[in-house]
């Protein structure tokens, strides 16, 4: 039976798109929703209140790098991620599949799982479809994620190297569904299948007939054309149960979340607004900010006027040049406060842009700032 506090309603449209809210144990979230990348466990220098403040609802983290340090042990002996971190809403953890075969140099993919050489002390270590359910249970996510092999959807690539890794992310995913043990733990399944719609359309069907109640798109935002991806996940939407949440997987700028709401896409997490913080790019409502230019040496408006996060209350782009200039760890923090801001606030209005039935007025606001 599945537990009360496991849920997704849907409670707005507008077109493909859809408002709802994903039931966690840990509370509620509303979607479509953007989840601060907080890779070790931390979003980089900003603290638990700050993202609270500006509107986080979910963070994510990495369980292959906290299953490397501080480990899943520590972590379930502090409570979980909720007591060790301080984060009290949900989290979702992905797999480690993405940071983990990336290191194609020195992985070792096959049947059993992931073997790899542990970054931390060299040793070898094996993560198996199983073992990473176990990892993220132990950490106690509200959301895990199945292991898979993630390929990237290149057209000229090996099709059928793309489509055994199709194939065994599906055999993993159905030993992970057996593996699975937490009732208060959502478990999505990851549709894979490169840049080949059939592979998705296949890989999607196969994950909707294992019975996951949550579904994932792998292996995108990685260079491919905006209109490819848009066709990739309109097909395999196609193919999944049309009441289960949508998590679209390290996606990216503003413009490609827009598109993909559209799409019926309810759950992202990216690096780029504290990544492009840290390098004093600022996503504005006038556009990209590039502190470090001359023209915001003495510049005393704030980053954003139509912004009310802590940074643009208080401080100038003036200030956060010269903080970033001299390398001083505020002005990365100042701007990934005001970065998460433009991007939570960003899924606010699309929320409120469905209920209203104008997303696409949103839309060409936000491609109109790209153009």
């Amino acid at each position: 039976m599945t537990p009360p506090a496991l849920a997704f309603r849907i409670e707005h449209r507008d077109g493909d798109a859809r408002a709802g809210v994903l039931e966690t144990a840990h509370g509620a979230v509303e979607t479509p929703a953007f989840m601060p990348v907080a890779t070790y466990g931390a979003v980089r220098g900003v603290a638990p209140d700050e993202l609270a403040a500006a509107g986080a609802q979910i963070l994510l983290a990495n369980t292959y790098h906290l299953h490397e340090r501080p480990g899943e042990d520590v972590i379930a002996g502090l409570g979980g991620l909720h007591g060790f971190t301080g984060w009290r809403g949900p989290w979702l953890t992905d797999s480690g599949g993405f940071q983990v075969t990336s290191l194609s140099d020195k992985v070792r993919v096959d049947e059993e799982g992931v073997t790899f050489a542990s970054p931390v002390d060299g040793r070898r270590r094996m993560l198996s479809p199983e073992r990473v359910v176990a990892v993220q249970e132990a950490l106690g996510s509200d959301i895990a994620m199945v292991l898979d092999e993630c390929v990237r959807p290149d057209p000229d690539g090996d099709a059928l190297r793309v489509q055994a890794a199709t194939e065994r992310t599906l055999r993993w995913a159905e030993r992970s569904q057996r593996a699975h043990r937490r009732a208060d733990q959502w478990l999505f399944g990851i549709v894979q299948g490169g840049a080949s719609l059939s592979l998705r359309r296949q890989s999607a069907r196969a994950m909707r007939e294992l019975g996951f109640r949550g579904f994932a798109h792998g292996g995108l935002g990685l260079g491919e054309a905006a209109a490819q991806r848009d066709e990739l996940v309109a097909q395999s939407h196609a193919e999944l149960p049309g009441e289960a949440p949508r998590y679209l997987m390290g996606l990216g700028r503003p413009v490609d979340l827009i598109r993909a709401i559209a799409l019926g896409v309810d759950l992202f997490d990216c690096v780029l607004p504290t990544r492009h913080a840290r390098h004093g790019v600022l996503f504005t409502s006038r556009g990209l900010v590039r502190l470090k230019n001359a023209e915001h040496a003495s510049a005393g408006d704030p980053p954003d006027p139509d912004c009310d996060c802590a940074t643009c209350a208080r401080h100038s782009r003036a200030y956060l040049r010269h903080l970033l200039r001299a390398g001083e760890v505020l002005g990365a923090r100042l701007a990934s406060i005001h970065n998460l801001r433009f991007y939570l606030r960003l899924l606010e209005r699309a929320r409120d842009a469905i209920r209203a039935g104008r997303l696409a007025a949103l839309r060409a606001e936000v491609e109109a700032l790209v153009a």
